[in-house]
């Protein structure tokens, strides 16, 4: 009996570390001035570029690319044509992948201020109807095909999701969502731990709360969300963004 419990034992240990050794670390894989990426899960990959802003200064802001076989889904461009360039080039070169799909999360110039690299590509744009409103109103580049309520984009043998809740950051914000592995671009409507509220001059404050909240609800078993601005974090980023806009 002795002897099948130091077994067992033996077993469970080697098993807890084989888990340790290959639990995924993320890993920064490009970084120029202009344009990093870090690689969250095995198939996900965080862009981040840059923008001067009157009120918050140089501000470094998110995108997320989603990778299954050779193909890629991006969401949210990087802040300028340069940057957009450099990470299309990035992802066709190191990830040997095609780009299906760029899909800004709303119609910021963090979003969809290099869409115009992406169009001279060819890869075609998806945005929520507003976002197009918006963009056209404002006198961006226009994403060029438009949804309402929801988004399914395949990527490889699987697909990602674009999905409006409601009002936040914007009137037009749309969340990402990777299925495979749980893992949620929350773009502007989420904040990072311990942001403040940051600009909200497109805002609706009185919804921001409720509409993240539905944000939780659908995606109760996320793993990794990925705020428009800052540091990753898991589902606390969630339940940060919703205490620090209760009425």
């Amino acid at each position: 009996m002795k002897s099948l419990f130091l077994l067992l034992f033996a077993l469970t240990f080697l098993q807890c570390s084989s888990q340790k050794q290959t639990a995924f670390k993320p890993t920064e894989l490009y970084k120029t001035d202009d344009l990093i990426v870090t690689q969250l899960t095995p198939n996900t990959f965080q862009h981040t570029s840059f923008l001067q802003t009157n009120d918050f200064g140089y501000v470094p802001c998110n995108g997320l690319v989603v990778r299954n076989g050779n193909e890629a889904v991006v969401f949210d461009t990087p802040t300028n044509d340069k940057s957009s360039e450099a990470l299309i080039q990035w992802i066709e070169g190191t990830l040997k992948c095609k780009v299906n799909a760029i899909v800004p999360t709303h119609f910021h110039d963090d979003c969809l201020g290099g869409l115009k690299a992406f169009k001279e590509h060819g890869i075609p744009s998806y945005a929520y109807f507003k976002t197009i409103e918006l963009a056209r109103e404002n006198k961006y580049v226009v994403p060029q095909n438009s949804f309402r309520d929801s988004l399914r984009l395949p990527v490889g043998e699987t697909y990602v999701m674009a999905t409006y809740f409601g009002e936040g950051h914007t009137k037009d914000n749309v969340v990402g969502y990777f299925p495979s592995e749980k893992i949620l671009f929350g773009g502007c409507l989420i904040k990072t731990q311990n942001a403040s509220k940051g600009y909200l001059g497109d805002a609706n404050v009185a919804e921001w709360s409720e509409t993240v909240e539905k944000v939780k609800k659908a995606y109760p078993n996320v793993k990794v969300v990925v705020p428009g601005h800052g540091d990753y974090g898991n589902i606390k980023l969630l339940d940060y963004t919703i205490d620090l806009f209760k009425q």
